[in-house]
């Protein structure tokens, strides 16, 4: 191998929020600074396989599969693992502080607000990268299962083994995986539970849920931002979310209990905005952030000054069957932002839970 070559072929698993996802844009994702010409030569060369088979920049990969990527020049692209880290003993501890369930198959991890599951342009440290920590005597690494973005707190499952990895992504796949997250969102939606079923893409649109014109330009300022898209548009992707009110102080705010069917990036985020209730503290779904002072700007000027302007949104609670039998449930705590909102509306955490009741 020359010396402007990265090290060993590495092995990526798929994840949820990627399924049937382009390869060519997979690699973009996971590989930001790779050039088009280069992945054309690699793939065409049959260095790049999907489950082991060769593919082209047209397939469509689905949860659970495994992408090879040779080893890339540094001048093409510093791959993700490549610009990870060294393992340290801090990245141990600081994961073994946020396992919530842990047995010798698979852990499932409470991630803080603010820090990234993966890497990307300007990313250094996420747990993907962190995992390197726990590595095994020969080698082998903790992976992830699925995704949350940087801001999500809450429940975030690992598999030990690549075929502890494949096997939870075949539930992911084929929806045997229950998630119930939990946000607190602008205004007090009506009905006061309901089904968001809705096309999502990204890129700018003609219009949003409720019929009213969408700011392109701003769309086209944040590529990754999702809209509301028609069936038929390209890359547009179906998505279900069942949501239900647990409390609210009317008409400013509501705590809500999400319940995603299908799981589309941004999906919960997305889908709040598009009924017209956005989820507090979101840079990208509600409002603006400041260019001089960099802090989140209220459009309704409604939410109170105690509320933190972070994104109220964490995964509270997986279930889902255990590979090797039984069942996993894990609750995730609410993040500090959060409870410092539930305290100051006195919401009861261990209330009655009315997503519990809503259709699979």
């Amino acid at each position: 191998m020359s010396a402007n070559e990265t090290a060993a072929v590495q092995t990526l698993l798929v994840t949820e929020d990627e399924e049937n996802m382009r390869l060519d844009r997979w690699f973009k994702r996971r590989v930001p600074e790779l050039s088009l010409g280069h992945l054309n030569k690699i793939v065409r060369t049959g260095q790049v396989r999907v489950d082991g088979k060769r593919a082209e920049t047209s397939t469509r990969v689905s949860i659970g599969q495994t992408v090879r990527i040779p080893p890339l020049k540094k001048s093409a692209a510093a791959a993700p693992e490549a610009r990870r880290a060294a393992p340290s003993q801090s990245d141990a501890r600081a994961l073994k502080e946020m396992v919530l369930f842990e047995d010798k198959h698979l852990m499932v991890l409470n991630k803080p607000f603010g820090l990234a599951v993966q890497g990307g342009s300007g990313t250094h440290r996420h747990i993907d990268g962190m995992l390197e920590a726990l590595a095994d005597e020969k080698g082998e690494r903790p992976r992830l299962v699925h995704r949350l973005d940087r801001d999500t707190s809450g429940v975030l499952l690992i598999a030990k083994t690549r075929k502890m990895a494949a096997d939870l992504g075949e539930i992911f796949r084929s929806r045997q995986a229950r998630k119930i997250y939990w946000a607190v969102v602008e205004g007090a939606p009506k009905p006061s539970q309901g089904r968001i079923s809705l096309f999502l893409a990204k890129g700018p649109g003609m219009g949003d849920a409720r019929g009213g014109p969408r700011n392109e330009g701003a769309a086209r300022r944040d590529p990754e931002k999702m809209r509301v898209a028609k069936h038929g548009e390209e890359d547009a992707r179906h998505s279900i979310t069942f949501y239900a009110t647990v409390d609210k102080v009317s008409p400013r705010l509501a705590w809500l209990s999400m319940k995603p069917v299908t799981g589309r990036t941004h999906q919960l985020r997305a889908h709040a905005e598009a009924i017209g209730h956005p989820i507090i503290g979101d840079p990208k779904y509600f409002g603006a952030r400041g260019k001089s002072d960099h802090r989140y700007i209220d459009p309704m000027h409604s939410i109170p000054a105690e509320v933190e302007r972070k994104l109220h949104l964490v995964a509270r609670r997986l279930m889902l069957p255990h590979p090797k039998g039984g069942m996993l449930d894990v609750t995730a705590p609410l993040p500090p932002h959060m409870k410092k909102t539930f305290d100051l509306f006195g919401w009861d955490a261990k209330q009655y839970d009315p997503i519990e009741d809503a259709p699979e």
